[in-house]
This record gives structure tokens, C-alpha cells and sequence, in this order.
């Protein structure tokens, strides 16, 4: 069976589970566990299968018919860089919906909680698999709502109903980009087939059956792909936009490894490395991504570092991690032609070392959010004073936390080390062509520094759960065998990975030897310092610490630049509306009333006259006739 046939099979158990799951889950809360768990490993089987199997394409049922004018693709494409990646999401998948069996064993809600992982992660399959952009919407679009409904699972606290309406929002807001983009782009090819659009862009002779159509690519698909940048800012949390996902920590701990490890965030990677083809024609969708990544990733670091809890550390991280993923993209140097890959190849440079750190990130960061929710567990808070020393009680835990550090901060031989090697030898200033300019240098230092600052934090985080005291963990019990299963795997995994990307689709390519020990000295660099300076060890917050842990005051931004001027805004058209324009229906209004009391009090009046005078005649005619006879 072809492995597009298999992938759509995946996405077909997730959804059946999840709907299954919501079914039994009030009247049998620990059989809608098992069935999430089930329906986990039998899509994860069938990933496996896929990516064992022969790869192909498989067309969708159609559910909508062809319009006029557009051509409807649905195919779901089985390629070695979609089988890794597929794979790797029904992984995390069933990892977290393990976790969750036991973190939210006692929450009445778990089976809700269960179904939305299940669907959240068919959207996300569907996402990486389809070649057309209606599936890809839907899939970018169903995230979303998931998103929102497993950041306010604890719906309860008011924190949470506002982390989840502020996510909903921020993301909604930058997706209008992501579906003009989408919109355009298939109005302008007259199909919503990916392989065709880039097969259109670059072959002049299908003109001839396209009047829209341009090779290369004119101003009006450059405009989509912009718009479709802001999209991804919005859903990659980058900059104008990156402050909703520090407060998404308030959802639970395994929706937090979801939407950061496989899904959510690393989602707009996806999609502009499969148009990157085409992203390399758009200058100004390059250089708003290039300016909004470089900034990113190094604030994200900064505050990474300076963070009092380490969930939130971990959020800003995924923060400065999503911005690596998109630097190859935003330093893609301008094609001189338009070069179309075979959707069985592998992807071109930039699109190759983005997958390839998605792939490595999903691995190792899912490895560090289900162990900091293992320990918050036991320490009853992730806040970096109440999980000091944690690590010393739980020998797997403190394992699987270095692993993930190091392989975050990108020590060489990790998989993290390989991806964050490969995106700076392809995003590097030096040897690109036709030469280096100014945006790849931009992206190029930002990478640099970034590497410094994330060695930094990894360390400082690991500093905090392996020294002092281990109170944190003396006083409470470790997890059941079900949970230590899941973190010996995905330390298992985050080993096993780097061969894997090294051997496998994800090739590292060759690394410089220069930019890799520039790299190497500033990973020891920053280390040094995340060890011997911890700001946690102070006894209250420094000034600088109260400011990163409150986003750098970019909710006062928000409300500042966007919702007191809506708001004001609103106020104005309101009171136009009622004090300008609606004057003229009121006075329509009394005017017609005033008359219509005019013409009552006269005809009331009128009519007892009338009723007299009609009596008077009624006698005289009655009398005239009399005469008459």
C-alpha cells in the first residue's frame, strides 16, 4: 500500500480515537485513557509502515467538486522528508497522550482534553502530507481552534480563559494574512494543487491553458507569499506577535509539549519550506521574515534566560527555536531562476535545514516538557526555586533533562547539534550566491549570538534541577512505570536521532569547519556563564528578571498600538452612529409621530361634528321624504 494511502489512514485513527475518546469519556473515564492511548500506537503503527513502505501519492475523496476556474487537487503524498516528519508527530503524539493518561488522571475533563491531542495532531498530519492548499488551510485552520480549546482546558482559572482568548485572537488576527495569501495564490494559478502552482511558475507553456498565470513569479504572488509570512509570524509566535505563547503555559503541561514539540508553532515552517521555490522571488516576504526571525530569536534567548519558571523558559526558547527553523528561509539568497524540485527529492538547501531542525526540535523539546512535568509534579510548581535540586531525587529525570538541554543548546553529535549546524551552514553570510548581502548577514549574526544565549539558558536550566538541595523531590513520589517508559524512549529517540538525521532524508550536508568552532567556542562560552551566573540564586527577582518574565511589557504594547486604538475607534463610530446619523431617523421618527397626533386630535374632533351633521341630515331626509309621500 502506497505510503500516501497509510499517511491518510493515520490521520483517519487519530480522528476515529478522538471521537471515540469524547464518546466514553464521562461514563468511563479510564477506558477513554486506553482508547487514546490505542488509537496512538495504531496511527503511530501505521506512520511506521509508511515510512517502511513505497512512496506515493494518494488523491482524497473529493468532498467539495471543482469550481469554475479552479481546479481542486487532495493529494496526500508520501515522501521520505513527510514520512520522517509524519512519523515524528504520531510519536510525540502517543508520547503525550501516555503522559496525559497519568497527568490528568484525576481531571474530569481528561477525555475532552484527549479527543482535542487527537484531532489537534490529525490537523498537523493533514498539514504535513497534503499537496493543496485547501487541505493545508483546514489543517492551519482546525490548529488553531485546537490551540485555544487545550490552553483554556483548565477553563476554570481566569488565567487560563485569558491565555487561550489571547492566543485565539493574536493567531486569528495574523491568519487573515495566511488566508489572503492562500487565496490569492489560488486565484492566480486557477488550482489549488501545490505541485502544480510551482510547476506553473516556472514552465511559460502552461500559459497557454492559464491567462493568470506568470513565470517567474509576477508582483501579485509576491504579495501572497508576503501576506503568508505574517500568517506564519502570527502561528510561529515571532515578532510582532510573539507574546501569546509564554502565556499559553497556563494550559497543561502535555498540551504544551504538543503545540511546541510537533505541532502550532512549528507549522509555518512547514508551509514556507514547501513554497520555497517560490518564497525566493518574493524580496519583501523575505526581508519581513528575515527582520522579524533575526530580532526573535535573540529576545527570546534573552528572556529565556532570565525567566523565574522554567515552563515559561522552555515557551521562549521554542520562541528563539522557530525563528532558527526560519532563518534558511529568510536567507535564501534571490534566485537567479526558478529551480523546481521533485516532490520525491529531497527539498532545496534552505527548505532542507528548516525541516531538519523541525524534526530535531520536535524530539528534544517534547523530551524537556514532559520531564518538567514530572518534576512540577512532584514539586507542586515549575517555578526554577521550587524545582532546585528536583533532578537529585529522579536519576531518569535528570538523564532525560541534560539530553534535551544539550541537545537544545546544540552540542555537536546531538540531533539538535546537527540541525542548528546545518541552518547556520545554510543561512550563513559566506559562500552564498550569487554573493553575501546584507539580510543573510543580518540572519547570520542573530545565529551566532543565538547559539551563545541558548548554551546560556540550557545550562542555567540544568544548573537548577542537578545542584542544591534536592527538596523538590524528597517529599513526593516518582511517577508510575507508564511515565518512565514514555521519558526513556524519547531520551532513547533524542540519541537515536542524530544518526538518524545524519543517515537518513534529513541530511546534514557538509558543515564548515570554520563556522563549526566558532559555534562550538560560543556553546562553551555561554555555558560558562548559564553555570556560574544563575539568577534565580538571588533572594528577590532582579529588575531585569520581573521584565522578561512580563514579556518586556508586550502586553502594554498591545493594548497601547492595537486595543485602546480599536477601542477608541469603535467608541467614534458608535457615537457617529448614534448621535449623527441615527438623528436624522429619530427626527424622521418624531416628525411622523407629531403629525400622526396632529391627524388623530383632528379626526377625533371631526367626528363628533361630523356625527351630528349626519344626524341633522338624516332627519331632513327623513322628513323630505315624508313630505314627499
Amino acid at each position: 500500500m502506497i505510503a500516501g494511502a497509510l499517511l491518510a489512514l493515520a490521520i483517519g485513527l487519530l480522528l476515529g480515537g478522538g471521537g471515540l475518546t469524547l464518546l466514553v469519556g464521562h461514563a468511563r473515564p479510564r477506558l477513554a485513557a486506553t482508547v487514546a492511548v490505542v488509537a496512538g500506537v495504531a496511527a503511530a503503527g501505521v506512520g511506521v509502515a509508511a515510512a517502511l513502505g513505497k512512496q506515493g501519492p494518494w488523491r482524497a475523496p473529493v468532498l467539495w467538486p471543482d469550481l469554475p476556474g479552479l481546479n481542486v487537487g487532495g493529494q496526500i503524498v508520501g515522501t521520505p522528508v513527510t514520512d520522517a516528519i509524519a512519523l515524528t508527530v504520531l510519536l510525540v503524539t502517543l508520547a503525550v497522550q501516555i503522559f496525559a493518561a497519568w497527568y490528568l488522571a484525576g481531571d474530569d475533563r481528561y477525555a475532552s482534553f484527549a479527543a482535542t491531542v487527537g484531532l489537534f495532531a490529525a490537523a498537523m498530519l493533514l498539514l504535513v502530507t497534503s499537496r493543496d492548499l485547501v487541505h493545508l488551510l483546514v489543517g492551519w485552520e482546525v490548529m488553531g481552534w485546537c490551540s485555544y480549546l487545550l490552553i483554556g482546558h483548565w477553563s476554570r482559572k481566569a488565567t487560563a480563559r485569558r491565555a487561550a482568548l489571547k492566543a485565539f485572537l493574536v493567531t486569528r488576527l495574523a491568519d487573515a494574512g495566511f488566508v489572503i495569501g492562500i487565496v490569492v495564490l489560488a486565484a492566480t494559478y486557477q488550482t489549488t494543487d501545490l505541485d502544480l502552482i510551482l510547476t506553473l511558475a516556472t514552465d511559460p507553456s502552461f500559459g497557454q491553458t492559464c491567462t493568470t498565470c506568470a513565470s517567474p513569479p509576477n508582483a501579485t504572488v509576491a504579495f501572497a507569499l508576503a501576506a503568508l509570512v505574517v500568517g506564519v509570524l502570527g502561528k510561529s509566535a515571532q515578532i510582532p506577535f510573539q507574546d501569546w505563547l509564554t502565556d499559553a503555559m497556563e494550559g497543561p503541561t502535555p498540551a504544551s509539549a504538543l503545540i511546541h514539540a510537533a505541532t502550532m508553532v512549528a507549522a509555518g515552517t512547514w508551509v514556507l519550506a514547501q513554497l520555497a521555490p517560490l518564497l525566493t522571488y518574493a524580496a519583501a516576504a523575505q526581508w519581513i521574515l528575515a527582520l522579524s526571525v533575526a530580532a526573535t530569536m535573540v529576545l527570546a534567548g534573552f528572556a529565556a534566560f532570565l525567566q523565574t519558571d522554567l515552563k515559561r523558559l522552555l515557551a521562549w526558547s521554542t520562541i528563539s527555536q522557530i525563528a532558527v527553523m526560519l532563518a534558511p528561509l529568510a536567507a535564501a539568497p534571490a534566485a537567479a531562476h526558478f529551480r523546481l524540485p521533485s516532490p520525491a527529492a529531497h527539498p532545496e538547501p534552505a527548505a532542507e535545514a528548516a525541516i531538519g531542525h523541525l524534526y530535531g526540535h520536535a524530539i528534544f523539546k517534547a523530551l524537556l516538557f514532559l520531564t518538567v512535568g514530572w518534576l512540577s509534579v512532584a514539586a507542586g510548581s515549575t517555578a526554577a526555586r521550587a524545582l532546585r535540586g528536583s533532578g537529585r531525587a529522579h536519576l531518569l529525570a535528570r538523564l532525560a533533562w541534560g539530553i534535551g538541554l544539550a541537545s537544545l543548546a546544540g552540542v555537536p553529535l546531538t540531533v539538535g547539534g546537527f540541525s542548528k549546524e546545518h541552518v547556520i551552514d545554510v543561512a550563513a553570510w559566506v559562500d552564498t550566491e550569487p554573493g553575501p548581502g546584507l539580510r543573510q548577514g543580518i540572519v547570520t549574526v542573530a545565529l551566532l549570538l543565538t547559539v551563545a544565549l541558548t548554551a546560556a539558558y540550557a545550562a542555567r536550566a540544568y544548573a537548577v534541577v542537578a545542584s542544591g538541595p534536592a527538596e523538590a523531590g524528597s517529599h513526593a513520589s516518582g511517577p508510575d512505570g507508564g511515565v518512565r517508559l514514555v521519558l526513556g524512549l524519547l531520551t532513547l529517540a533524542c540519541l537515536a536521532g542524530s544518526a538518524i538525521f545524519f543517515l537518513g532524508p534529513l541530511s546534514a550536508g557538509h558543515f564548515s569547519v570554520l563556522v563549526l568552532g566558532l559555534s562550538v567556542a560560543l556553546i562553551l562560552l555561554g555555558a560558562t556563564i548559564g553555570w556560574r551566573w544563575r539568577p534565580d540564586d538571588d533572594l528577590e527577582p532582579t529588575a531585569w528578571m520581573r521584565a522578561a518574565s512580563a514579556g518586556f511589557g508586550a502586553d502594554g504594547a498591545y493594548l497601547s498600538l492595537v486595543a485602546r486604538p480599536v477601542l477608541a475607534l469603535a467608541r467614534a463610530v458608535a457615537y457617529l452612529d448614534r448621535e449623527v446619523v441615527d438623528i436624522y431617523v429619530r427626527a424622521a421618527a418624531v416628525g411622523t409621530r407629531g403629525v400622526g397626533a396632529l391627524g388623530a386630535r383632528a379626526h377625533e374632533r371631526e367626528r363628533i361634528a361630523t356625527t351630528l351633521v349626519w344626524v341633522l341630515l338624516g332627519l331632513l331626509a327623513l322628513a323630505g321624504v315624508a313630505w314627499w309621500v
